[in-house]
């Protein structure tokens, strides 16, 4: 399938995860992610999800792009299940993750798998960047990446040292990071999906820029909208966790704004965010 332009994040969702999951696909979203971490996820709840929406809309597994991740131990909470026996090795910690989101999701592959975090050493790193390289070799896997890398020089090692260029890189990208311009840059220069989340909810500032305002005035869009689809053009497929429906038609409604007529605003935001 097409890569998405926009993508339904589902941290946070607890148990409401499935109900948000077949509402936001409903609602024209074709890509969901989540992780093996119930911490902060309810990966089988996407399961659930997947199998109503084939069930009982019929749409298939196949037309959903699947993103899901291996969390090291200091991501998760160890007063719940975890997903791996964190007493053996990485390989195999991952390998049993993969496992238990195959099972979480009902299905037999994985159309994207993030190491959630870089892990405590860049050697520790590259042992688990080189499983996931296995895993996408296998078939398994289609897309591996990485997610919370902030060091340009830990992507670097990941091709150089760990056998692979990552296919995506999910960072936040907010005011807080200064919009993680190294890491952004690098990923345009190198073809890496970049997916972006505190994308809103981190950037009130830019939200409220003047430019961004006349962008909402010339269109009749949101500032949201205006800020999901500069990042949308530049090189950003940004993450949506919203759980109101109206803000999900919002979203998928982004791609079809042209933004041809409005390119002295959007250069305008663009200076701000990379200066």
């Amino acid at each position: 399938m097409a890569t998405a332009k926009i993508i339904y994040g589902t941290a946070w969702k607890k148990e409401r995860t499935a109900a948000l999951v077949v509402s936001a696909v409903l609602h024209g979203f074709r890509a969901i992610d989540t992780a093996c971490q119930p911490k902060h996820y309810r990966e089988d709840l996407v399961g659930v999800a997947l199998q109503t929406l084939q069930n009982e809309h019929g749409i298939k597994r196949e037309d959903l792009f699947v993103q899901t991740k291996y969390t090291p131990i200091g991501g998760q909470d160890t007063s719940q299940p975890l997903p791996y026996d964190p007493e053996t090795d990485i390989p195999t910690q991952i390998q049993a993750s993969v496992q238990t989101s195959l099972s979480n999701l009902h299905t037999t592959y994985l159309d994207g798998l993030l190491l959630h975090s870089p892990l405590r050493t860049l050697s520790q790193t590259l042992t688990a960047w080189q499983t996931l390289v296995g895993l996408q070799d296998s078939g398994v896997v289609r897309k591996i990446g990485v997610s919370n890398t902030y060091d340009v020089s830990t992507l670097e090692a990941l091709e150089r040292d760990g056998g692979r260029r990552p296919d995506v890189v999910q960072n936040r990208w907010y005011e807080g990071n200064g919009w993680d311009n190294d890491v952004w840059t690098y990923c345009q220069e190198k073809h890496i999906q970049y997916q972006s989340f505190w994308t809103l909810s981190g950037s009130p500032t830019l939200l409220r820029h003047p430019s961004i305002r006349a962008i909402c005035k010339a269109k009749g869009c949101t500032p949201a909208q205006a800020l999901f689809r500069i990042a949308q053009l530049h090189g950003i497929t940004p993450l949506s966790g919203t759980t109101n429906e109206t803000h999900m038609d919002e979203d998928i409604a982004v791609e079809a704004i042209s933004l041809d007529d409005v390119q002295d605003s959007v250069a305008e935001v663009l200076g701000y965010v990379r200066s």
